[in-house]
């Protein structure tokens, strides 16, 4: 966390922040049970559940804080911004239970509502109240609000029929294991025991886009855009793209308290999150060292047994655990030349095509939108600059032919309104995730158009709500080459990679090595570019914990079965 002189908001709400127990690097014992590089918020998670389990786990994080692009900075004094990641839905229950997270200050904040300012000067505001959503609705299409009734209960069935695959480990289709072509046939059975339609609609979104689908139930403008703005985050497609269906179907996967599509901030953002992460990898024993940046890792004989740091100190541990993106796992951490040439293939082609940036702004006062006057509570959710399908798209023109967008989509959210420590009293801080920035710029360089961009974004936001540029204190703009030196995300794309069905499930990161495992024994993967992918959602490191302990189990029994034949 930024230093300053006043206190951070994550040790104002809970006592402490999570202490660095940093291993003596003197001392002769620098052996663990595992090591996990990247304390981001996979990493957290997996070395929590192996500290839980018993072993003795070291996290190493290079960066002077933890949780990777999770995390909160206070870079102006009171202003606390959201750098990188802002939300949080796709949590999985589970690790919230499993890792007693309440118990260390686990506070999700529900974030009520969607506002969609319309370029004409009129908006979508959609909150709890069904039928207030209703009529809100119908003040735009009459014919929409019956729609948006049979376009959740269809879509709702695909999610019920979806959302077991986020917490199973993909069943190796390339494998003769007689447990893995079990697990294959469970999952064939699951899908044709589906109702027709369902089955339909789900291929339709796995594989179709979202404009497609959309336009199937809606015939106004604001609802089609506002629906169709969760299916480009993050993913270089438009919405009249193939493979927009399947980003809109993942985002609409996350839930708050039970709820499919509702998401939540939590208190002092997701660098609280993290940080509630961190004490609870240490209560359950696990070690977290800062500004400890792994170099690479050690193997003999074909498997690895430890790492070492860019300092030259080793650690060393027969389990290692990477919470990198698959380039840096695969490429970077150990030589290529360790292993198969088609892995080496595949992740030389795996896609990361970073295509989005974070513009934040700390803020004298809420910006006034003219058709609400003074009002201002439509800013506790989110904020929609995508008032078209047309808008997205245009949006995506730019980018496909390497520049930003000239009017880009904005997903902007005021979260002092939320949480109010996030910002002196009367201030604000807003938090803008815009798409489209690609990673790659025809002929010029994000170093060059870096402020440009921020006027393209502000300009922006302007143009709906008049007078924003008064407002504005301070802003930080960060682009996909801030994301990947800052957080060394490759390419700055937040999913670790890019969510296209080539790269999903039995695929990710690599066709036959979806099971967290590496070809080099011992050394395993749990970062977002594994199943099933990004978002802070912690089922990577829970689901690759999951395999490493059951890895061990079987080679323990595997030794004692030796032992008592005398072997």
């Amino acid at each position: 966390m930024a230093k300053s002189k006043s206190a951070s908001p994550a040790a104002s709400s809970n006592g402490t922040d999570p202490a660095t127990n940093l291993p003596d690097r003197r001392a002769a014992d620098r052996t663990y049970d595992a090591i996990v590089i990247g304390a981001g918020h996979n990493g957290l998670v997996n070395g929590a559940y192996l500290a839980k389990n018993g072993l003795r786990t070291l996290i190493l994080e290079r960066r002077h804080l933890v949780g990777g692009a999770a995390i909160t900075e206070e870079l102006r004094p009171g202003f606390w911004f959201t750098t990188f990641s802002y939300a949080l839905s796709l949590l999985r229950p589970e690790i919230i239970h499993d890792l007693e997270l309440t118990k260390h200050g686990f506070m999700p904040l529900l974030m009520p509502s969607t506002f969609a300012p319309m370029e004409n000067g009129d908006y979508l505001l959609l909150g709890q109240d069904h039928g207030a959503n209703q009529r809100e609705i119908a003040r735009h299409s009459p014919h929409d609000a019956d729609a948006y009734e049979a376009f959740n209960h269809d879509v709702l069935r695909v999610l019920r029929a979806i959302k077991p695959l986020l917490d199973q480990v993909p069943p190796d289709i390339f494998s003769d294991d007689p447990e893995e072509l079990v697990a294959l046939a469970a999952l064939g059975s699951r899908f044709r025991s589906l109702d027709r339609k369902v089955l339909h609609d789900a291929v339709r979104l796995l594989t179709g886009s979202a404009a497609d689908f959309l336009d199937d139930y809606f015939e106004s403008d604001i609802i089609k855009g506002f629906l169709a703005s969760a299916s480009i985050i993050g993913t270089k497609v438009g919405p009249y793209s193939q493979g927009s269906g399947l980003v809109l179907l993942y985002h609409m996967l996350g839930e708050h308290d039970g709820e499919f599509g509702a998401w939540a901030f939590h208190k002092q953002g997701n660098g609280g999150f993290t940080k509630v992460l961190a004490r609870a990898a240490q209560a359950f024993g696990a070690e977290i060292a800062l500004e400890s940046p792994v170099e690479r890792v050690i193997t003999r004989d074909g498997r690895a047994t430890g790492v070492a740091l860019a300092d030259g100190t080793e650690f060393h541990a027969p389990v290692v655990v990477s919470a990198l993106d698959p380039r840096r796992t695969f490429l970077e951490l150990v030589d290529p030349r360790e292993l198969p040439t088609d892995l080496v293939d595949a992740i030389e082609r795996f896609r990361f095509q970073g295509t989005s940036a974070k513009v934040n702004f700390a803020l004298d006062g809420a910006p006034r939108f003219p058709a609400l006057g003074d009002r201002t509570d439509q800013y506790r959710g989110f904020t929609n600059i995508g008032p078209s399908m047309e808008y997205l798209e245009r949006a995506y023109d730019d980018a496909k032919y390497g520049w930003y967008s000239k009017r880009p989509y904005i997903d902007a959210a005021i979260q002092s309104t939320i949480d109010p420590d996030m910002a002196p009293p009367g201030k604000h801080v807003m938090s803008c995730f815009i798409q489209y920035a690609p990673y790659h710029l025809k002929g010029s360089d994000w170093d060059t158009e870096k402020e440009r961009f921020g006027d393209t974004v502000q300009a922006t936001l302007e143009s709906f709500f008049p007078g924003f540029g008064d407002l504005v204190l301070q802003r930080e703009i960060r682009t996909p080459l801030d994301i990947e030196r800052t957080v060394g995300l490759s390419e700055g794309n937040i999913f670790a990679g890019e969510f296209l069905a080539p790269q999903m499930f039995f695929f990710r990161p690599a066709p036959g090595w979806s099971q967290y495992r590496t070809p080099i024994e011992g050394y395993y993967q749990c970062g977002s570019g594994t199943h099933p992918g990004g978002c802070v959602m912690g089922a990577p490191g829970k689901l690759a914990a999951g395999q490493i302990l059951r890895d061990r189990a079987r080679r323990g029994a595997a030794a004692e079965t030796k032992a008592a034949v005398g072997v």
